[in-house]
């Protein structure tokens, strides 16, 4: 090629050149607006502030930066972890319970922190006794503690799958729809004098509960009468769906 034909073509190699390095460009720009951009998974606020949604708090300190507060509180939020160190007034997000307790030293204005782990492929777990209990599951059985701190109890819990009857202690959550059909004494519930029998109403229209079961919405009393397989209480009721 001559010397004069390579001059002649210098405009379009450039032209070509400048085109690929804005194609390139525009392809970065894309990718980087395509990629997750990092959130911010811990910071610190002050301690009157509200704590958002799956956000826990990890520590807290005396303030130097929140006037008329105490304390600022370092904030974690809950993504991929199944299991967090929490100070003992942290929320506690839905879905997850406290499973240990103990001193601490991170968590100014408190005396406990907990550990709290999330409940997901589980049907059975257990739990100190202030934990929350998550919505479908039920209390089955207490006993002494020792890594509870601050609690007298531990709960076995049990998550309502298929069942349409359990047995549960008298302090258990009674589920939405399910009333009590029977209690006895327990041995399985440390603490507390009775267990109860709880049934699912699902197709009956009709049915007999203790005295001091919840009615479920649609349902009223229709009759009541002396109980002898409802200990701690002197009448069941009738119930019938309207």
């Amino acid at each position: 090629m001559s010397a004069k034909t390579l001059r002649s073509q210098i405009p379009q190699l450039v032209a070509a050149l400048l085109l690929l390095v804005g194609m390139l460009t525009a392809a970065t720009a894309q990718a980087q607006a395509a990629a997750p951009q990092p959130l911010v998974s811990s910071m610190t606020i002050c301690s009157d502030s509200p704590i958002p949604t799956g956000w826990v708090v990890t520590s807290s300190h005396a303030s130097s930066s929140c006037v008329g507060t105490r304390y600022e509180y370092t904030i974690t939020q809950l993504t991929t972890q199944t299991s967090s160190i929490v100070c003992s007034f942290s929320p506690v997000p839905a879905g997850w319970v406290i499973t240990s307790s103990r001193n601490t030293s991170v968590c100014l204005g408190a005396r406990y922190e907990y550990t709290i782990t999330k409940i997901t492929t589980q049907t059975s777990a257990v739990v100190c006794s202030f934990s929350p209990i998550p919505d479908g599951w039920i209390i089955t059985g207490s006993r002494n503690t020792s890594i509870c701190l601050g609690a007298l109890y531990q709960y076995t819990i049990t998550k309502i799958t298929t069942q349409t009857s359990a047995v549960v202690c008298s302090f258990s959550p009674i589920p939405a729809g399910w009333v009590i059909t029977k209690s006895h004494a327990t041995s399985a519930c440390l603490g507390i004098l009775y267990e109860y029998t709880i049934t699912e109403l699902t197709t009956q229209t009709s049915a007999v509960v203790c005295s001091f079961s919840p009615i479920p919405d649609g349902w009223v009393i229709t009759g009541s009468h002396a109980t002898s397989i409802c200990l701690g209480a002197v009448y069941e009721y009738i119930i019938t769906k309207v």
